[in-house]
């Protein structure tokens, strides 16, 4: 993947297999996000071959008349402070004017009791907490058209999900990831720099720097690896094989 003339991912193969729980961890500026972003469709890789359930992808998401079930959790809960609640949360299915709106409202209020809000349907955004406004970003991921088959297991994006939180509201999150891929039975790739949230919220660590994959193994090699990347990120030592000028 390039970006003007940066070389930001070299080369890089990744497979998620179905129900996979995966952490892609690394330092700021190594393309993280970037591979977040190109799973969601809304950038394409500038090289290479891009599948998603065993389509391959061509366009960009929103060129696609039946796009694959991505959900992306932004790292801001991303939403729309001119529209309710109900009306975020629902937003891809309101978009289908053959669904009726008591179904849409019936569903988004079932989503938002999932991730514990009740009550907030017709408030607008700013007038949550930003820790609501993130469990509403959770609910929007809930959500699914009614013609997508039941076999359909989502894969779900999870972008610095607890960057900025203390830790018990990281904990709260951290529940929540595991509560949202236990509703939907899909699969999961979470980008995170907290250790809790890595150890918590999945079974495999890449290790992400350089535009390579430098590092892959389970949570519990994560933990106790001595590998000179995995280490140093653990750590947070500034001595190294990863530095600034090579980010």
């Amino acid at each position: 993947m390039v970006w003007g003339n940066l070389n930001v991912l070299k080369k890089i193969n990744l497979l998620v297999n179905s129900g996979e729980k995966l952490a892609i961890v690394g330092p700021s500026g190594t393309g993280k996000s970037t591979i977040l972003k190109i799973l969601a469709g809304l950038i394409l890789p500038t090289n290479g071959l891009l599948k998603i359930f065993g389509e391959e992808q061509n366009y960009l998401r929103l060129d696609q008349n039946n796009p694959p079930d991505v959900r992306l959790v932004f790292q801001n809960p991303a939403l729309l402070g001119s529209l309710t609640i109900e009306e975020n949360v629902g937003f891809i299915l309101n978009r289908n004017k053959k669904i009726p709106k008591k179904y849409i409202k019936d569903l988004v209020n079932e989503c938002l009791e999932e991730v514990g809000l009740f009550n907030v349907a017709q408030k607008l955004p700013n007038e949550l907490s930003g820790g609501m406004q993130k469990r509403v970003s959770f609910a929007r991921a809930l959500i699914s058209e009614p013609k997508e088959k039941k076999e359909n297991k989502p894969l779900l994006l999870f972008d610095e999900p607890t960057a900025g939180l203390d830790p018990i509201a990281s904990s709260r999150i951290e529940d929540l990831i595991n509560k949202t891929n236990d509703k939907v039975k899909g699969s999961s790739i979470v980008v995170s720099h907290v250790l809790s949230t890595i150890e918590r919220t999945s079974t495999k660590v890449l290790m992400l720097y350089g535009g390579k994959f430098r590092w892959e193994g389970s949570v519990h090699d994560f933990k106790n690896s001595n590998d000179p990347y995995v280490y140093q990120f653990r750590k947070g030592k500034l001595e190294g094989p990863m530095q600034p000028k090579e980010i």
